[in-house]
């Protein structure tokens, strides 16, 4: 049975569907203190009570952590004897180490508090895979950057795939090889001060082509923005922004627009108002 957290409802429904599971009824609610109460009504009520909950709830806010919490100890209560948590989009994931002394490692709190809960945990694309060994047992990592791929247009000219720096090329490589045509390139970060950076692609010269800028995540869209800032100067095509982790904080999707993205696609791990590709096929097969 497939359990959703609210901020996931809509890839809960289309995993459900992928994995032809029940989505059993759940409540959230808010005591006037504030306090929170996520429920599984759908689960204790089932008969029988099924064997496996698979909870799915992407942790984009402290609620949602909570929610995660809540959950696992409600389909334990109602008598589930195996509890699986999918993350699809972790948050805290990118505090995956103490910044300063005294400072906490976030990621492995959030695991640990998580792995007391579950008997397996699956993530999509964290930023730092290494995080998943904060889980006990060690988290599934699942790549779902090759569905970036799907809601490209069919007519991408001689595209290029860049990744927004060297070391997440790999991401840029799976969507390119996903499409089935292109090369790969990476933008060049140069620091001249605290506050000035120079972004550059690489090697590869974009004028008259279309360009894909492939990332995990991304929140303001200010560094994205000037990149594509950059690809403009230099007489690109298109401009198409893909990202496992839809974040889009603030006013990103107005910068990335007025910096002249075609369109931006991400997926369902996180649910925004942009068009998106489900990951729900490629947890299905982990599951």
């Amino acid at each position: 049975m497939i359990v959703s957290g609210s901020a996931s409802q809509a890839l809960a429904a289309a995993l459900a569907r992928e994995l032809e599971e029940p989505l059993a009824a759940v409540d959230y609610d808010r005591f006037p203190d504030g306090e929170l109460l996520a429920a599984a009504p759908g689960v204790a009520e089932a008969d029988p009570v099924p064997e496996r909950a698979v909870i799915v709830a992407s942790t984009v806010s402290s609620d949602a952590h909570l929610e995660v919490l809540q959950l696992q100890d409600a389909v334990r209560e109602a008598g589930v004897k195996e509890v699986v948590t999918v993350l699809p989009y972790m948050g805290y994931a990118r505090q995956d180490r103490a910044f300063e002394d005294g400072h906490p490692v976030s990621a492995r709190a959030i695991a640990r508090a998580i792995s007391t809960g579950a008997d397996r945990v699956l993530t999509v694309d964290p930023h730092e895979e290494a995080v998943c060994e904060f889980f006990e047992p060690t988290a599934t990592a699942v790549e779902a950057a090759g569905r970036l791929a799907e809601p490209l247009p069919e007519n991408l000219a001689d595209p290029v795939f860049l990744s927004p720096d060297a070391g997440a090329i790999g991401l840029a490589e799976t969507v390119r090889e996903a499409y089935g045509a292109g090369e790969t390139d990476y933008f060049e970060k140069t620091r001249h001060s605290g506050t000035e950076v120079e972004i550059l692609p690489s090697d590869v010269d974009v004028a008259g082509r279309d360009v894909v800028v492939v990332d995990d995540i991304i929140a303001t869209g200010s560094t994205m923005s000037e990149a594509v800032g950059v690809l403009r100067e230099r007489d690109v095509g298109r401009v198409f922004v893909t990202c496992v982790h839809p974040l889009l904080a603030r006013d990103a999707v107005t910068k990335l627009s007025r910096a002249g993205v075609e369109a931006i696609y991400g997926t369902d791990t996180i649910e925004r108002g942009v068009e998106t590709v489900s990951v729900a096929p490629v947890l299905a097969a982990h599951l």
